[in-house]
Parts: C-alpha cells; sequence; structure tokens
C-alpha cells in the first residue's frame, strides 16, 4: 500500500486508546503513541498507560523510552514518529498515531524551528538561580534579551523563562531568535480523526474525578511514592509535571491534604483537556479532519469507511 497513516487525536479521557485498539483489530497496525507522559518508565497508573494485554494485542510505540529523570523533546518525537511511520508502512501495516500531546503534533506535521540542545549544568545553574533570586527577577533579564519572549511570558513562567535564558547562555542568541525557520513536517498522507466531547465542563469534571479516583484506587501513591524513594527526582523535571505527579508527590511530602490533593489534580486535569479541546476545534475547523463524538460505537466504521474511500489504501490482508 501506499505510505498513509491514520491520525485519532483528543483530549486527556476521551477514549483514544481504545478507538485505536479496535481499527487495529480491523487489520494488521501498529500504534505510535503520541503522548508525553506514555514515554516514561515507571509512570504507568497515573498516565493511564495501555495495559501489557493491550500492548501485546497490537505493537505499540514510542511508550516506556525515557527514564523519569530525562527529558524528551518534540522534535525527537517528530524524529521518531516519520522513522517508525516509513518502517510499519514497509512491513505492509498500518500505522496509527494516537495521543493528544499537540505540541507533538504540531511538530510532526508542520515542523518546529531548530532549537540547540543546552548542557545539563547550564539547565541546572539556571534552576538554581531561579529558585534563590526567583523567577520575576530572571524574567526581567529577558527585557534587554529577547524583548519579544519577555513580553510574552508571565514572570513566574519558569520552565520558558529558563529555557529561553539556556538558549541565551550557551549561544548568545535570543532563543525568539530561532523562531525564523522550521524545518518541514511530516511528508505521508494522514487521514486525521478528532475525539472531541461536548463542552460540558461539569460532566467532564466528573468524568476526570472518577477516572483519578480510579488511579488512586489502582495504586498511584504507591507508584508515587517508588519515584520519590529513588532520591533523583523533583518538580522541575518534565516527567514530575505530568498532571496528578505533582499533586500526588505534594500530598506525600505533606504539603497538601489528601483532599486538596484529588481537587488540584481535577483542576490541573481539567486545564489540561480546555487547552487541548480549544485546540481541537481550530483545527477541526480546517476541514481537514472528521469529527467523532468519544463513545460512539460507530467511529470504528467511519475510520473504516474513510480509509476504504482514499483510493491511495489497500488494506492489507487479514492475519485471522
Amino acid at each position: 500500500m501506499q505510505p498513509c497513516a491514520v491520525v485519532i487525536l483528543g483530549p486527556t479521557a476521551t477514549g483514544k486508546s481504545a478507538l485505536a485498539l479496535a481499527v487495529a483489530s480491523r487489520f494488521p497496525a501498529e500504534i505510535i503513541s503520541m503522548d508525553s507522559a506514555l514515554i516514561y518508565r515507571g509512570m504507568d497508573i497515573g498516565t493511564a498507560k495501555p495495559s501489557v494485554a493491550e500492548r501485546a494485542q497490537t505493537v505499540h510505540h514510542l511508550i516506556d523510552i525515557c527514564d523519569a529523570a530525562d527529558s524528551y523533546s518534540a522534535a525527537a518525537f517528530a524524529a521518531d514518529a516519520q522513522r517508525l511511520i516509513a518502517d510499519i508502512c514497509a512491513r505492509g501495516r498500518l500505522p496509527i498515531i494516537c495521543g493528544g500531546t499537540m505540541l507533538y503534533y504540531k511538530a510532526l506535521t508542520q515542523g518546529l524551528s531548530p532549537l540547540p540542545a543546552t548542557e545539563p549544568a547550564v539547565r541546572e545553574a539556571i534552576r538554581r538561580e531561579g529558585e534563590t533570586l526567583g523567577w520575576p527577577v530572571l524574567h526581567a533579564r529577558l527585557k534587554t534579551i529577547d524583548p519579544p519572549l519577555y513580553a510574552k511570558y508571565a514572570p513566574n513562567d519558569k520552565q520558558r523563562i529558563a529555557r529561553a535564558l539556556e538558549v541565551y547562555t550557551q549561544t548568545g542568541r535570543a532563543l525568539s531568535s530561532f523562531y525564523t525557520k522550521q524545518e518541514s513536517g511530516c511528508a505521508y498522507p494522514r487521514l486525521e480523526f478528532v475525539l472531541l466531547p461536548a463542552a460540558d465542563r461539569v460532566q467532564l469534571r466528573a468524568a476526570i474525578r472518577e477516572r483519578f479516583l480510579k488511579m488512586l484506587a489502582d495504586g498511584l501513591l504507591d507508584e508515587v511514592a517508588a519515584l520519590r524513594r529513588r532520591g533523583d527526582l523533583n518538580l522541575d523535571l518534565p516527567s514530575m509535571r505530568c498532571v496528578g505527579y505533582r499533586q500526588t508527590w505534594q500530598y506525600l511530602a505533606g504539603s497538601l491534604s489528601y483532599e486538596a490533593m484529588i481537587e488540584q489534580s481535577v483542576i490541573a486535569t481539567a486545564k489540561l483537556a480546555k487547552h487541548q479541546m480549544t485546540w481541537l476545534r481550530g483545527a477541526l475547523a480546517s476541514g481537514e479532519r472528521t469529527a467523532l463524538t468519544p463513545g460512539d460505537a460507530h467511529n470504528v466504521d467511519v475510520i473504516m469507511s474513510a480509509l476504504k474511500a482514499w483510493s491511495a489504501f489497500t488494506p492489507p490482508p487479514s492475519q485471522d
């Protein structure tokens, strides 16, 4: 078949993984995870990682590829995903890209500005300075170093401020100066589907709360406790900024009550979902993607019909 990929997008807790598995059950396919939390080993419950049985049913890629102390960029995802799409298509199988990390999606489809890597020692020095002097002080430095980002960033946006100062420290150039040229995006044709729930805040909050309570029942506290015992992790790492993990860590450290941990986790997840939905509504407005209702039993048929209607696609023979 001609190189082609199915893309299933959606905010958190909308059944993306279940839909991808259902499509994969129709004919040979492999799933490429597009989730910035699923990359970390030892973070299974709080990320709603596919089960061992589900991963045995269908090959999954880009899950458990990083230690929790490491970082993984959108540019790295784009490169890995394009390589995997080519490999999967070469095996006569269908790549299914599934997830809700929109920066990864943008990197894959539109490309990103080529940004320099920074050294761990530089990152650590700036982090210590920010914690000592306060991030508003470091933010003020951007006024002369990088005025566009100074105006754009909030004084306490320590992640972005730190990144801008890291790049300037190592290159002598403003971070915004690297945003002028973008590397090309994915060259493979894609059929894209968006799971978008109704904008019901009360219903969304209730679903998110139920999901988080289930994670707690499944052992999330023990999972985070094991991560804390390692001794080499902290709340400034990308892995520990994942929703639910930061709040659970703070509860175990004694800085949040059990009730506050639950409430703040629900609020953080709801904010993430709102941001994702805003972005996805804009994506749907382009008319190049198909909207699906979460939980609709006909979603698989919609995707199958789209595949069959696309003249360049010929399904590989069933393995049954």
